[in-house]
């Protein structure tokens, strides 16, 4: 049941991301880079938050999608850099 989460968390998170930043066309995307990109991003965030800031994350699907979202967009930019 976790995995279906990730995967509606990803692409929520991930659509916003693409959303919030723009691109050009001649990148990847897709919907399962959009997912992966939200996964990635939720991983991203919320190890920082716990390993670094030492915060306890919950399971509020608001901040699991902020947290996620603002995750991929950090990797969109990086993304972004290394596809040039």
């Amino acid at each position: 049941m976790h995995f279906v989460w990730w995967i509606a968390v990803g692409l929520v998170a991930g659509v916003l991301a693409k959303a919030l930043v723009p691109g050009g066309r001649d990148k990847p995307e897709g919907c399962l880079l959009t997912i992966l990109l939200g996964i990635a991003g939720s991983v991203l965030v919320g190890f920082v938050l716990h390993s670094v800031l030492h915060w306890q994350t919950g399971n509020h699907f608001i901040g699991t999608v902020v947290g996620a979202t603002v995750g991929a967009i950090a990797l969109i930019f990086l993304m972004r850099k290394v596809w040039q």
